[in-house]
C-alpha cells in the first residue's frame, strides 16, 4: 500500500492562506484587519505576500503581532524580477521569508534590465528557507518552457480564487502535470490572492498536517507535501492499494484519479464519503492524483503520490 504523506504525517491539519495582499501593496485593507478576517473566518494561519517591488518599499510585512494563541502567521512576499516569454513580469509566491531577505532590483511591474531573473529570486529565496510557487500560471500567460526554468520551486499554484472572480484564469494543472510528467516532484496550492476589492477571498487554501500551529512546522510540513488543497471539501486519506485508488473524503458527488497525458478514471455517486478508483486508465504513469468534487462542483486536490 501507498499513502499520500499528508496522511501519514503526524499532526492535525491546519486550514491556511498562502497568497494575501494588504495596504503595503495593491490591497485595501490594513495589515491587521486582513489578519483578523482570516482568524474571523476559522483559518488558522496566514502568509501576508505583498508585492515586492520598490514602489512599495519591498515589503515584507511584520504580521508577528498578529499571532495569538490560536492562529498564527507566516512571513512572505510575492517576488517579481525578470522577464517571461511574453515579457511579462515575473509572480513567484515564498512563504516563509526572513524579515531582511534582500530587495531585488524591481523597481515596478515591468523588467528592467540587469535585475535577476525569474529562477534566480526563486532560488534565493528557497536559500533563505522559504517554500517557493510559481504563481498563477493562467493568469500570467506562463509558457511550459518558462515554468520548466523554476527549478528551485516546490509547487504550482493550481488554483487562485482572485484570478478565478478577476479574469476566469485561475488555473495551473495543466503546466503542473506536464512538469510532474518530466519528472519534477512538485506539490500543488490552492490560495486567494486576498485583495479584498472584489470577492476574491475565503476561496481557496490549503489543508496543512503538522504537530503544531507554528510557522516552523507549518513549513516543514509544506516544504514536505503534507498538505491538500481545497475550495470546502475534506480529504481524510488518498492510497493506492493494488489497482484501485481508495480515497476517503466528506460528502462527494464525483471522486477523480489523474496521471500523465490523458489517464484518468472517475467515480460519481450520491453523498460519496470512500471511494475505489481503478488504475486501469492510468498505466504507466509514474505519478498520480485525486480531485474530490462536491454536489456544489467545490472540489479539492491532493498532492500527487509518486508509483
Amino acid at each position: 500500500m501507498t499513502q499520500a504523506i499528508a496522511f501519514t504525517a503526524p499532526g492535525r491539519f491546519w486550514r491556511g492562506n498562502l497568497h494575501t495582499h494588504s495596504t503595503r501593496s495593491d490591497g485595501v485593507l490594513p495589515p491587521e484587519e486582513v489578519c483578523r478576517r482570516y482568524r474571523a473566518e476559522g483559518y488558522d494561519f496566514l502568509a501576508l505576500t505583498d508585492h515586492f517591488v520598490g514602489a512599495y518599499g519591498y515589503p515584507i510585512v511584520d504580521t508577528v503581532p498578529m499571532r495569538t494563541n490560536a492562529f498564527t502567521t507566516i512571513l512572505g512576499a510575492e517576488l517579481h524580477s525578470g522577464a517571461m516569454a511574453n515579457g511579462g513580469l515575473w509572480h513567484i509566491l515564498a512563504v516563509g521569508l526572513p524579515a531582511d531577505f534582500a530587495a531585488s532590483n524591481s523597481p515596478s511591474f515591468h523588467p528592467v534590465a540587469g535585475q535577476e531573473t525569474g529562477p534566480e529570486i526563486a532560488a534565493r529565496a528557497v536559500a533563505a528557507g522559504a517554500f517557493v510557487a510559481i504563481a498563477h500560471p493562467q493568469w500570467s500567460g506562463l509558457t511550459l518552457a518558462d515554468a520548466r526554468t523554476i527549478t528551485a520551486a516546490h509547487a504550482v499554484e493550481v488554483y487562485n480564487h482572485g484570478c478565478a472572480t478577476g479574469c476566469d484564469r485561475p488555473d495551473g494543472f495543466a503546466i503542473a502535470d506536464l512538469l510532474l510528467t518530466e519528472g519534477r516532484r512538485l506539490s500543488m496550492i490552492a490560495t486567494d490572492d486576498a485583495h479584498f476589492h472584489e470577492p476574491d477571498h475565503f476561496g481557496g487554501w490549503v489543508m496543512v498536517k503538522a504537530e503544531e500551529n507554528t510557522p516552523e512546522a507549518l513549513l516543514a510540513a509544506l516544504k514536505a507535501g503534507a498538505f491538500y488543497s481545497s475550495q470546502g471539501p475534506e480529504i481524510r486519506d488518498v492510497r493506492i492499494e493494488g489497482d484501485l485508488v481508495v480515497v476517503e473524503c466528506s460528502a462527494a458527488a464525483s471522486v477523480v484519479a489523474m496521471g500523465h497525458g490523458s489517464g484518468a478514471k472517475a467515480v460519481h455517486g450520491h453523498s460519496m464519503t470512500r471511494a475505489e478508483v481503478q488504475l486501469s486508465r492510468l498505466k504507466g504513469s509514474p505519478w498520480v492524483r485525486v480531485a474530490v468534487i462536491d454536489a456544489a462542483g467545490k472540489r479539492a486536490w491532493s498532492n500527487p503520490i509518486w508509483l
